[in-house]
């Protein structure tokens, strides 16, 4: 499920909408398999009829529900949150019944990292932690998509709103906006031309 366009401001829009990468169904379905191999094995090695092999059975019945159990509660959760970059904000969204959430204004970001271990590099998946003048500080986020990808769409629209608040005249930290721009020309999220012209549009003729 997308997230809703009920809850976007006037003239918002998502650029960036994804729920948890596959990565997140790992661990549950690889015990799933192992209790329904141990299973498996249980009846072809073990003599019918004899206390081991009910036991063992037994066993493998337990673990194969609790596997079912995660995979079905993981499922239900995946569906439920997604991790939205619109225009103006960032968005992390989770919960059935009860909704927990984060919202970072574009304005606030101040660092956008991505971290990815071996395995994360190979399928795809990864964290984000995004550094804000907010009351919390740090989030960090886990199982995102491709991270480095979202890391550049979240600078690109930060250089973008940076942008259109130059042009509309919008009262701004000069100082603060350029030391965003420098970052992210030293991080590579912008080219050295595009640092030029956003910085020519903040200083002005």
């Amino acid at each position: 499920m997308g997230y809703p366009e009920r809850l976007l401001n006037d003239n918002e829009a998502v650029v960036v909408d994804l729920h948890p990468h596959w990565w997140y169904f790992v661990r549950p379905t690889a015990l799933l398999i192992v209790a329904i191999a141990a299973g498996v094995a249980t009846i072809a090695f073990t003599d019918n009829g004899t206390t081991e092999r009910t036991g063992a059975a037994w066993l493998s019945l337990v673990a194969i529900v609790i596997a079912v159990v995660w995979v079905v509660l993981r499922y239900l959760r995946w569906g439920s949150t997604n991790f939205v970059v619109t225009n103006q904000r960032v968005i992390f969204r989770t919960g059935l019944l009860a909704r927990r959430g984060v919202e970072i204004p574009l304005d606030r970001v101040n660092t956008v990292r991505s971290s990815q271990g071996l395995g994360e590099r190979i399928v795809g998946a990864g964290d984000l932690m995004i550094e804000s003048g907010g009351e919390s500080g740090q989030e960090h986020f886990t199982d995102i998509s491709h991270p480095d990808r979202v890391k550049r769409e979240i600078h690109g629209q930060m250089a973008a709103r940076s942008a259109r608040n130059s042009d509309l005249g919008t009262p701004m930290d000069v100082a603060g906006q350029l030391e965003k721009l420098e970052a992210m020309l030293e991080r590579g999220s912008l080219t050295a031309d595009e640092f030029d012209r956003q910085k020519r549009r903040l200083l002005g003729p």
